[in-house]
């Protein structure tokens, strides 16, 4: 039987070093003009969350993940060996990965997302969920247009960040993550579909956001990652090249956020009293900047 690695809220492996000093902490620290680009354009891209050695290791524990008889298969919250709605294209995505894989439970407490992540939702940082996306090459399905809180109200008020973080080169030929830039500033929209229609999001647009739906590809090399708002638009094309793109993404949230739902935030997980705040095994604290000298 695999063990449950929820209940660590530490390292577990050697993949990852904290720092021993402020200093230490202060070397991940994003600049003043990053935080600004985010604040203005609901993104930032380009900031290197791994090594390369880092990269391998978790592609290496991510291989067995793909086998739905893996042992550790019960611990996902969601496994999709195929969510596209084309039998003729795969995406895979799954949730949970960081309950199975050392380095991909150790991913969550790396101080190059965390210190930036703290920054971005100034205050302390607490797990929401994390995913696997993942397309094969030559049949790659699309992620349609969406925005992340629209699948997310069961928690509230929304102080949300999403990481995505590439661990195959991803460029626009092979469905790299794009973005509508200051799409943040809009308002919740209809939920669309996650894996159909591409363009299914543009039924539920005004005239003048159509006319501001222009997609910017964030093209990245393997261990760079992009921060992004949970209201902006974002989706991803088909892989039609010879290469994989694999991806991780973490999902987290301002500590203090509280439950709005009667049902578990996520499946297999203890249900939290509505109105109560998030917290317990499944979501816990991933740095808070009063213990670890963060500048927020």
């Amino acid at each position: 039987m695999v063990q449950d690695l929820a209940q660590f809220h530490h390292l577990v492996g050697n993949l990852f070093e904290l720092p021993a000093a402020p200093e230490g902490w202060q070397q991940y620290s994003l600049k003043a003009e990053q935080i600004q680009f985010y604040q203005e354009h609901g993104y930032l891209s380009g900031v290197r969350l791994l090594s390369d050695e880092q990269v391998e290791r978790l592609r290496t524990e991510l291989t067995p993940l793909f086998d739905p008889t893996h042992p550790g298969h019960h611990l996902f919250h969601e496994y999709h060996s195929n969510e596209s709605t084309d039998p003729t294209r795969v995406l895979f995505h799954a949730l949970g990965a960081w309950r199975i894989a050392p380095g991909f439970h150790d991913l969550l407490w790396n101080p190059a997302f965390t210190v930036p992540a703290c920054q971005l939702l100034g205050g302390a940082v607490r797990f929401w969920h994390d995913q696997l996306f993942c397309k094969p090459a030559r049949h790659g399905g699309v992620v349609a247009w969406h925005q992340d809180y629209s699948y997310w109200t069961r928690t509230q008020p929304m102080n949300h960040l999403t990481c995505w973080i590439a661990l195959d080169d991803a460029s626009a030929d092979n469905g790299c993550l794009q973005y509508i830039p200051r799409s943040h500033r809009w308002s919740l929209l209809p939920i669309t579909g996650l894996a159909g229609d591409m363009d299914a999001i543009q039924t539920v647009l005004t005239p003048e956001q159509r006319d501001q739906f222009k997609p910017v590809a964030i093209e990245l090399k393997k261990g760079y990652a992009s921060f992004h708002h949970p209201l902006m638009i974002h989706g991803s094309y088909a892989n039609n090249t010879d290469r994989q793109r694999r991806a991780a993404v973490l999902n987290v949230m301002r500590d203090g956020t509280k439950c709005a739902s009667d049902e578990p935030l996520l499946r297999g997980v203890p249900v939290i009293p509505k109105g109560a705040k998030v917290e317990g095994s499944f979501f816990p604290i991933l740095l808070d900047p009063l213990a670890s000298y963060v500048p927020v």
